[in-house]
């Protein structure tokens, strides 16, 4: 949910920044569509990775149910909700540890998409190939199988 909203927010900041598209849409070549989805395939299987390795960690403390971690994390920050929850030091230790990685590899996805959108793909192709997609099906459709076929 943190990597989303990360994500989200990022995705939001580029299209701030990015330079006003004329009002007739830019033609995108199969060439940007491809980089687009080779960067957009990258994030998300880093993405995906986090996740695994996040709930392998979970998964793996003996210490800690999945279900007492999601508990827990969601109110990590409130020590009353934690007194409350009966947290004890090392569940919340953990907690904060988990969390701790999750930032950490989230702002090295974060650092990786900006590299990628700005220097892969480009700035202003990434902003026209993301603009397109929202209002062309049939680019939307060709992104959707290309996507497909990198996995």
């Amino acid at each position: 949910m943190l990597l989303k909203k990360l994500f989200t927010v990022f995705v939001f900041m580029m299209a701030i920044t990015s330079v006003a598209l004329a009002q007739d849409a830019p033609v995108v070549t199969d060439e940007e569509l491809k980089k687009y989805a080779v960067a957009m395939d990258s994030i998300n299987d880093m993405t995906e990775q986090l996740k695994v390795t996040l709930a392998e960690k979970v998964k793996s403390n003996d210490k800690i149910t999945g279900t007492r971690y999601n508990q827990l994390s969601g109110i990590i920050n409130d020590e009353a909700k934690l007194a409350e929850a009966k947290a004890t030091p090392e569940e919340i230790a953990f907690v904060k540890e988990v969390q701790a990685l999750k930032l950490e590899e989230t702002a090295k996805i974060q650092q990786t998409f900006q590299s990628l959108a700005k220097d892969y793909v480009g700035a202003t192709v990434y902003n026209k190939v993301k603009n397109a997609l929202k209002t062309d099906a049939a680019l939307k459709a060709k992104y959707d199988s290309m996507l497909a076929e990198l996995k």
